[in-house]
């Protein structure tokens, strides 16, 4: 959330001294497109990995020829690298994202591909030396494979298993099936499956931590994959128990797990 590399103490400004519905309807009323998460400075926290994914990312990006950065979001992240390669386009699903995306990265060269996440790549074979992605919804590693060149990466962060799922079974119940996706060593298989090398996986879990309640919905507006269908209203009792207690017993804590996998086409 936060994008410090570690956690950091709320403002003195306390939300615990609003109420409830002040808090809801600042995070219903906050937009939700692209992936900056400065809203939460003081809200909300995040232990960052230990490897610093936008700065390996940076170095990649600068000795490249061509490269794609995939499920870009607002193009937050890809627009931190100091130098892009000569050829550069990226991806993303959502409209809003799509156009945030190309206001950022439109004036570097960056040409911004409106594309469904689950629809294959529109990009001929072989045509991206380097590709590249911060938490993509899915990745498809036959995918990957065919628009790689010979030689070439696909350097990525992934969302690990059961990330988060504190606060996803808080509203939903246990989820012992989905607990079990997202797991690094099953995606790197899917990535030999599909003919790539592994030359580098990592895996950390992370601590975070909600001072208040607006910071859930807000979260759970924004990351709309962790509780389906997320409205106020659908979960207002619990949302109401929630702030009862972050009031009473101090943030709600979950960890969030990532890996880095680096994978290369012979």
């Amino acid at each position: 959330m936060t994008t410090s590399d570690n956690l950091r103490p709320p403002h003195s400004d306390r939300p615990a001294d609003r109420s409830f519905d002040e808090l809801v309807a600042e995070a219903v009323a906050a937009p939700t497109e692209g992936w900056d998460f400065s809203w939460f400075d003081g809200r909300a926290t995040e232990e960052r990995p230990s490897w610093g994914y936008a700065r390996l990312m940076g170095e990649r990006l600068a000795r490249a020829e061509s490269a794609l950065d995939l499920h870009t979001g607002g193009g937050e992240v890809l627009n931190l690298a100091p130098k892009l390669p000569p050829l550069m386009a990226a991806t993303e699903g959502w409209p809003p994202n799509v156009e945030k995306a190309n206001r950022l990265l439109g004036p570097r060269g960056v040409v911004v591909v409106a594309s469904p996440d689950d629809a294959p790549l529109p990009f001929a074979a072989a045509a991206f030396e380097l590709v590249t992605s911060r938490h993509p919804v899915k990745a498809s590693f036959a995918e990957l494979a065919r628009v790689l060149r010979p030689g070439g990466t696909y350097f990525a962060q992934h969302v690990g298993p059961a990330s988060a799922f504190e606060l996803v079974e808080y509203f939903l119940g246990p989820q012992p099936e989905a607990r079990r996706g997202r797991d690094p060593q099953a995606e790197a298989q899917q990535a030999r499956d599909a003919g790539l090398e592994i030359v580098d996986l990592r895996a950390e879990r992370l601590r975070m931590e909600f001072h208040d309640i607006g910071a859930v919905v807000h979260f759970l507006r924004k990351v709309v994959w962790m509780v389906p269908g997320f409205t106020v209203d659908a979960y207002e009792s619990q949302l109401r128990a929630l702030d009862e207690q972050i009031r009473k017993d101090g943030p709600f804590v979950a960890h969030s797990t990532r890996h880095l996998i680096e994978a290369r086409k012979p």
